[in-house]
């Protein structure tokens, strides 16, 4: 009986070394000695805990977590809620490296993994040119209201609901055209979820079988539903 249990008890410990996770998350600190990593991602609306890992002394960690299809997840450090603390990155399955500074854990992340990842960086890159030229019009209205200048203020209120138009439609069309990506639906429901439902329409109709299969493509279909619902009430 006793050697039945030891064997048992090897076979246990052999399964669960060899167990297999959807998703691996290779994270690299430089500059980190002490700290602890939490590994989220949203589910019903609030922000949950998938994994954690302690850091002392060994900046390179693992994290890992289910996964049924692409989505995007957040790594914090410390638990903090301050977005220099936070590295949101859309994943899939398999493994996705991130390398970073525990000084500017945010802004130096270095992310490789998903083709969604790539896709989901072009569009950021491009909103951070719209965020700047949002700044710029935030610097004239206060010019504006400064001067008490009722004709350039008027000017910048102009210049700002056409800044936001050509976000809209710039996000629309990033849709489109990259829809055999989870980050088209993803970006339907975070970015331009009060735009026109036809907007939303065709970016629904345009995505790929596997698409909108996805997480992503079902909340989007579920929310389209709930909208035109609530369109006829």
């Amino acid at each position: 009986m006793k050697h039945i249990s030891l064997v048992f008890l090897a076979f246990f410990i052999l399964a669960c070394s060899n167990e297999q996770h959807d998703l691996t998350v290779k994270v690299s600190v430089d500059g980190l000695k002490k700290g602890v990593l939490y590994l989220k991602k949203i589910k019903n609306n609030n922000l949950i805990t998938i994994d954690t890992v302690a850091i002392n002394g060994n900046s390179e960690v693992e994290l890992h977590g289910p996964l049924e299809s692409a989505e995007v997840f957040y790594l914090f450090l410390d638990k903090k809620s301050s977005e220099n603390d936070k590295i949101v990155f859309f994943a899939d399955k398999g493994t996705t490296e991130i390398k970073t500074t525990a000084k500017h854990f945010a802004f130096d992340a270095k992310i490789n993994g998903s083709p969604q990842q790539k896709v989901f960086e072009d569009y950021k890159l491009m909103m951070s040119r719209f965020n700047e030229q949002n700044l710029d019009l935030i610097k004239e209205n206060m010019e504006a209201l400064q001067k008490d200048d009722t004709a350039a203020y008027n000017n910048v209120q102009k210049k700002y609901n056409n800044l936001i138009k050509r976000r809209y439609l710039f996000t629309v069309n990033f849709a489109l055209n990259n829809k055999d990506s989870e980050v088209a639906p993803y970006l339907a429901l975070t970015e331009i979820y009060d735009a026109k439902t036809s907007y939303l329409d065709t970016i629904n109709n345009t995505l790929t079988p596997k698409v909108k299969a996805s997480k992503y493509g079902k909340e989007l279909q579920t929310y389209i539903d709930e909208v035109k619902k609530s369109e006829k009430q």
